[in-house]
């Protein structure tokens, strides 16, 4: 079966579907054995990692360049729809959120992040559903946040900001007036 071949230059990010995004510093030959093989050396600074991949395996892996800013943006419109039908076990879903996660296809991070975003203030989530959103935010935050050049929390933050995720209520802050009236009762 022909496989179309990648062309990839050092210092181009790309995406590598189980870790995000990753900048490819260079092409080394290594010796295996007997045999001489073209290696892609992708580090993932956010992850403090050094991947190396076989070029002959690098479409295989799911290794690819950066979507288009259009495909991003396609990517969070469709994670601003409704949230899909919920009517498989926690497990079973949790582990298809898993599987869209490490696809690394933006479309299929958007997803999750539809599916288990927050829709009001007063909504909360398990833990292991917050992990799963947090996650695929960041892995699309990744990508966004290089096509868009900015830093990867400004790139989270924009995301919600676009889809209308409600922000955490921050349960320990204290209003100015309420401080005003304790410290008068105090006083008496």
């Amino acid at each position: 079966m022909p496989t179309k071949k990648l062309d990839f230059k050092t210092g181009q990010y790309v995406v590598y579907p189980t870790q995000g995004v990753g900048k490819l510093l260079r092409v080394e030959e290594q010796t295996i054995g007997d045999q001489k093989i073209k290696m892609l050396v992708i580090d993932f600074e956010r992850n403090h990692m050094t991947l190396r991949v076989p070029l002959e395996r690098a479409e295989i892996s799911g290794l690819r360049p950066l979507s288009s800013i259009k495909k991003m943006d396609e990517a969070i419109a469709s994670a601003k729809g409704k949230a899909g039908a919920k009517r498989m076990i926690w497990a079973r879903r949790a582990a298809q959120y898993e599987e869209n996660i490490n696809s690394g296809d933006p479309m299929k991070l958007a997803e999750v992040v539809r599916d288990l975003q927050r829709r009001t203030a007063t909504d909360t989530m398990t833990f292991s559903a917050r992990q799963l959103y947090l996650r695929a935010l960041e892995r699309m935050a990744q990508e966004f946040a290089v096509l868009h050049k900015m830093d990867l929390d400004a790139a989270s933050d924009k995301i919600e900001d676009i889809l209308g995720v409600p922000k955490e209520i921050d349960l320990n802050a204290a209003d100015e007036d309420d401080e005003e009236e304790v410290d008068e009762t105090e006083e008496e």
